[in-house]
């Protein structure tokens, strides 16, 4: 991925080559997926079984490689003029660890009422908040990069503590106190938390290795405009190859129940628009900017399908209704939030137009 380019430039002619046909290869990246997880027998179960601690190492393998160059381009000596905005860090929190989990909630009771395995599925969907694929929507958005890894470490300390307590109340105590059927879910903080450490901490400490040796050795000079250039592409590349290996875990699941996944899209596609347009009008409402408004709009409306997929199979079983709706997840998060970059790039040459147009007659 390349360093954005002047603001009054086409937003298509500010993407590379490879950035530009991104949802081409997305979508050909899932359609390779479900073929051959529908028609190679046993390639869903042998790749499955290839796992430690329940989490997916063809999965693991893919997202490093997608995160590393993301989070090796972070300036993390730039990281407390983030920890510093507490409208961001405020936003943020309540986005994620109280109005997404509450909306995931009141979309799959609305939406599905008469399928219980598909609508815990859904919301233990919205109590994983992403830490992993949202840094590569933000890059492509150009958001804060910094801003992002800071939002994403934060998830995931919430993550650790706050998911399975988050779990019991709304799949437990608020059907309880609402009168409607309640269900269990069995996961430990430990299972959480090695999630944690392999989707974020490696590519994490490794980025910000490369950085500091890399700035000692060469200096910044050549770090950002020789070093990144090259390993950039792999971010992408890391994306395309986790896509097809989540989807051929899944692609027979999905492909023979087509209603299904139908009904389970429908919550997702409201949660995903309510989530990232909400969070613009907020971020802007504060008096963020573009690159924080488009950050905290991606980490809110983003879901860790990682974890949510690994707890529906560890507690209900990989041929399980709320495995399929945490297969679903993905399905649906990926094409919409790749269009959501696009939709972000277009935001951001009429918001800074605007804040031109604002500057002048100021000075006027």
């Amino acid at each position: 991925m390349t360093a954005a380019p002047e603001a009054d430039a086409p937003v298509v002619a500010r993407l590379s080559t490879l950035d530009r046909f991104l949802p081409v290869w997305i979508v050909a990246a899932m359609v390779v997926g479900l073929v051959a997880g529908r028609l190679v027998p046993g390639l869903g179960a042998a790749l499955g079984a290839v796992a430690i601690e329940g989490v997916s190492l063809p999965i693991a393998v893919g997202l490093l490689v997608m995160m590393y160059p993301v989070l090796a381009k972070v300036r993390y000596d730039r990281l407390d003029t983030v920890t510093g905005d507490r409208r961001l860090l405020g936003a943020s929190l309540v986005l994620n660890w109280v109005l997404g989990p509450a909306l995931m909630f009141a979309l799959a009771w609305l939406m599905l009422p008469d399928l219980p395995e598909y609508r815990t599925g859904l919301i233990i969907v919205g109590l994983a908040r992403c830490i992993a694929m949202v840094i590569i929507w933000n890059d492509l958005a150009c958001g804060d990069r910094e801003a992002a890894a800071v939002l994403v470490a934060i998830n995931s300390v919430f993550q650790v503590f706050a998911f399975a307590v988050l779990g019991w109340f709304y799949l437990t105590v608020l059907p309880g106190w609402l009168g409607l059927p309640q269900a269990d879910l069995d996961v430990s903080p430990w299972q959480i938390a090695v999630s944690v450490l392999i989707f974020l901490g490696v590519p994490l400490v490794a980025g910000y290795l490369s950085r500091r040796l890399g700035e000692r050795a060469k200096g910044r000079d050549w770090y950002e405009s020789r070093f990144l250039p090259v390993i950039g592409p792999f971010a992408l590349y890391g994306l395309l190859f986790t896509i097809v290996v989540l989807f051929a875990l899944q692609g027979d699941a999905i492909t023979s129940r087509p209603l299904d996944v139908a009904r389970i899209a429908l919550p997702l596609l409201v949660y995903f628009a309510v989530m990232w347009a909400g969070s613009y009008a907020l971020g802007k409402a504060i008096g963020l900017g573009y690159e924080r408004t488009t950050t905290l709009a991606f980490t809110a409306a983003g879901n860790n399908f990682e974890l949510a997929i690994a707890v529906a199979i560890a507690t209900f079983g990989v041929t399980s209704g709320q495995a399929l709706a945490g297969v679903v997840g993905p399905l649906i998060e990926v094409p919409v939030l790749v269009g959501l970059v696009y939709v972000s790039l277009a935001l951001r040459r009429r918001w800074r137009t605007g804040a031109a147009h604002s500057t002048n007659g100021a000075s006027r």
